[in-house]
């Protein structure tokens, strides 16, 4: 019999405060749908600032402001202000573009805590391209800003295909930046980087490569720098727990208000997820349809259900379960376990180095391809929320 699971705090309160991005990565983790928002759909200054202190109130104690770029708010610093005041630890997630030495000195007045600066590759015209922009040389030089101004350098690479083979180099240029900790993320494939998972994939033989490069570099760097390698789910044949437990841990508010259990859970269907407007953060997290749905094992069937290892992964990722099978309620693909765990090997076997960019063209993230991806139904239009 399944007992009731018990409901902690929001530990991690991630502030996704805009979609407005300078950048174009084809492994962007935003909804497909993310042109529908606009920028006057956005919460105001008011708002976070009372999600700020009723997700505090509730005992949240880690602040993750991203994005889009959270760098395109004007008012960034005031919302690490108040964050500040009320004793959050904060750590802004940024591509870079737009921390200049005005802003980096506003937001270190502002009491910001952390930085981690993205990076797609160790050279300019990799760096470019998976970007879509001209910003591997600004990257440096922001670098530089987060070091003179006393923070740690932490860095974040995703990897896949196009620049896993480039890890020896990518480490490199950390210890170069005098980065202090690195985390190189396999992607993982949700939103843009499920819609170019053919291109984005590496073979197993390349990620078995890159974690032994990884290792080399641990063993002669020691403490100087920590680098965290991040498997790729589909590489394994286990699942992860999802976010840590759905509604266990991690609390994601969107630009627009909608509050999710994890930052792509809006695509799952039949599911209603409340907006910080029209409700409370500790409605939203104890008592709402959305974020009650998956917690605990209750809505598993089997094999899930009577598994030894459930405690473990919890079903692994809902997200995933959907993309893949279209039912939330399967068991991850991802798990040796699972009756779909044949497509996680359709998907390797279809990614295999071979396939030309005309056979699977890579869509870079930007407004206009997200706007003719609802057009073409392929990213459902979220509700608009009235201002």
């Amino acid at each position: 019999m399944s007992a009731e699971p018990k409901i902690g705090p929001p530990m991690w309160l991630l502030a996704e405060l805009t979609y407005r991005c300078p950048l174009h990565c084809v492994f962007c983790y935003n909804p497909l749908d993310f042109a529908a928002t606009t920028a006057e759909q956005e919460l105001s200054t008011e708002d976070w600032f009372r999600v700020l202190r009723e997700a505090r109130a509730l005992g949240s104690v880690q602040l993750g402001l991203s994005g889009g770029e959270p760098l395109e708010r004007d008012d960034l610093e005031r919302i690490v202000a108040e964050a500040h005041r009320l004793g959050f630890y904060t750590n802004l997630l940024t591509s870079g573009v737009g921390l200049t030495e005005a802003r980096i000195l506003a937001l270190k007045e502002a009491g910001l805590d952390h930085i981690q600066l993205s990076f797609q590759d160790a050279t300019r015209e990799v760096n470019d391209f998976l970007s879509s922009t001209r910003t591997f040389a600004l990257k440096q030089k922001v670098a530089g800003l987060i070091k003179a101004h006393g923070y740690p350098m932490v860095m974040n690479v995703v990897l896949h295909r196009l620049n896993i083979d480039h890890i020896d180099a990518i480490i490199a240029m950390g210890e170069a930046l005098g980065a202090e900790y690195m985390e190189l993320a396999n992607s993982q494939y949700y939103s843009w980087a499920h819609l170019n998972r053919a291109q984005l994939i590496p073979s197993r033989e390349q990620v078995e490569a890159a974690e032994r490069v990884t290792q080399q570099w641990r063993d002669r760097l020691g403490e100087r720098m920590r680098l965290f390698f991040v498997v790729p789910d589909y590489h394994g044949d286990r699942p992860k727990k999802c976010m840590n437990g759905w509604g266990n841990v991690f609390l994601t508010v969107t630009p627009d208000g909608t509050a999710l259990p994890c930052h792509t859970a809006k695509m799952l269907p039949g599911l209603h997820f409340p907006n910080v407007r029209e409700a409370s953060v500790q409605h939203i997290w104890y008592e709402s349809e959305g974020f009650n749905r998956y917690r605990g094992d209750a809505w598993m069937k089997d094999p899930c259900r009577s598994c030894p290892e459930k405690e473990k992964d919890l079903g692994g990722c809902r997200c995933q379960a959907y993309l893949l099978t279209q039912d939330a309620t399967n068991a991850d693909p991802v798990c040796a376990h699972s009756p779909h765990h044949g497509l996680i090997e359709q998907a390797m076997r279809e990614a295999l180095p071979g396939r030309t960019a005309r056979e699977a063209p890579l869509v870079f993230r930007d407004p206009a391809a997200s706007r003719a991806l609802i057009r073409d139904g392929l990213a459902p239009v979220p509700p608009v929320t009235p201002a």
